[in-house]
């Protein structure tokens, strides 16, 4: 995909922020659609199905986290990489927005290069497939759809964030397999972008949520698996 083909949606409600940012993305060659608060943000996810969307926490009506839940409510955005953009570092926070469905997280200030170089290592994940299977899986009652990105539990299809499928398709790729932290990490969310610790347990608990508590193993000091 070309660069002046990724559409990338920006929401803050600091006029400054939109403008440095949006400059330096669109000086990228990047599509580059603005919202300065977090209905409007949900309103051109829906109209544009950006790529890659750049959210604040921090807004007026209908803040960051409350927005990355309503947009994974869309199953026709459950591709997009969703990451925040905001000067909120406490851990509480980066959790809140994991739980929310988001990919990354991004703590400003941040230089206008450094964003850059963030934002290509996101929009990578587009072209490089973190499990590269295109086979339907079938286990038990679940069926993957690795090429559609599509689950389906006792034949009624489940959506899933992008991250969150990864995970899913990764464990399930060797049922029964501890697949260690660390190779986790390096498989679904990538060496060049860097996650908080907790990422895969906020993410390994969502799973549980939606799957089922029992087919996800914690093997503690070393990892987590799938089990049928």
């Amino acid at each position: 995909m070309e660069t002046k083909d990724i559409k990338i949606l920006l929401v803050d409600d600091e006029p400054d922020i939109l403008e440095i940012v949006g400059y330096n993305l669109s000086q990228e060659g990047y599509q580059v659609i603005k919202a300065d608060n977090g209905k409007d943000g949900l309103k051109k996810a829906k109209k544009h199905k950006p790529h890659l969307i750049i959210l604040d926490v921090m807004m007026p009506e209908m803040d960051g986290v409350e927005t990355c839940e309503a947009i994974r409510k869309q199953p026709e955005l459950s591709n997009s990489i969703i990451t925040f953009l905001t000067a909120r570092s406490e851990d509480y926070s980066q959790v809140a927005g994991f739980e929310a469905g988001a990919d990354d997280y991004i703590t400003k200030p941040i230089k206008p290069k450094v964003l850059v170089s963030k934002v290509k290592a996101l929009l990578r994940r587009l072209s490089t497939d973190s499990v590269s299977n295109t086979e339907v899986l079938k286990l038990g009652n679940l069926v993957i759809n690795r090429d559609e990105y599509k689950i389906y539990l006792n034949k009624q299809e489940i959506v899933l964030p992008r991250k969150e499928f990864e995970l899913l398709a990764l464990l399930t790729s060797q049922p029964g397999k501890v697949f260690k932290r660390e190779d986790i990490l390096d498989k679904v969310w990538g060496n060049e972008v860097v996650v908080g610790g907790r990422t895969i347990d906020v993410h390994i608990r969502k799973l549980r949520e939606k799957i089922g508590d029992k087919s996800f193993k914690t093997v503690k000091g070393v990892g987590y698996k799938f089990v049928e």
